[in-house]
């Protein structure tokens, strides 16, 4: 198979399956956790373990997935510049990294949660405040931390895009403009603010939108 004229359309996959496996693992671990107090989800999740264990996949597979998007991002932009291609790559191998370190936080709620509820789900313990530093502190903080990398990476790869014109125009700047108001969300976000989630799905909107262009279309 040559890779260089089939890549394109690879890309367009990734791009889908991406967006499929983060859907997958953010719902079920939603799912999971339910609403309520650290005390609440540590009760949950031994209840729940199945949908836990969804989630971390659905997010692994998700990280693997950003590793094959980026190198097939690299293969058909390089040709526009090399070396800004070459940084965006590093920057989501960046975001894949940061992604597989935030289920760290997940994967250690479920042996906590599990003595937790065996110990009578004591009330002000130190169950609550390690729970607490492994969801907010660990997860929650790394997650943040992948989505910088995915935006400054992105600012450059459909930058590169829009200069190719490879896709409309039109489509290569939304996917700029979404990025751009996504990545001011994470710095509020990094800042300490609370961000609704509706700032970022212009950029779901945008992967699906040029996803599924790159692997009917092509170039």
């Amino acid at each position: 198979m040559n890779l260089d004229r089939n890549a394109p359309r690879l890309l367009g996959a990734a791009f889908l399956i991406v967006i499929l496996t983060s859907m997958i693992g953010g719902v079920a671990l939603k799912a999971a956790t339910g609403p309520g107090d650290m005390s609440n989800i540590l009760v949950r999740i031994p209840f729940q373990l199945a949908q836990v264990q969804l989630s971390i996949l659905g997010q692994l597979l998700t990280s693997s997935f950003i590793i094959v998007l980026a190198v097939l991002l690299y293969t058909v932009l390089r040709a526009q510049s090399q070396l800004l291609a070459l940084i965006a790559l590093g920057l989501w191998l960046a975001e894949a990294i940061s992604l597989a370190m935030s289920q760290i936080g997940v994967l250690a709620l479920v042996p906590l949660s599990m003595d937790f509820v065996a110990t009578g789900a004591p009330q002000q313990s130190f169950y609550q405040a390690l729970g607490q530093f492994l969801y907010d502190g660990l997860y929650a903080r790394a997650y943040t931390l992948h989505m910088w990398f995915y935006c400054v990476g992105g600012l450059l790869w459909y930058s590169l895009f829009f200069a190719s014109r490879y896709v409309p125009r039109v489509l290569s700047l939304f996917g700029i403009l979404a990025v751009a108001v996504g990545f001011v969300g994470i710095v509020f976000e990094l800042c300490g603010y609370e961000v609704p989630m509706s700032v970022y799905i212009p950029i779901g909107l945008f992967e699906l939108a040029i996803g599924l262009w790159l692997l009917l279309k092509g170039i």
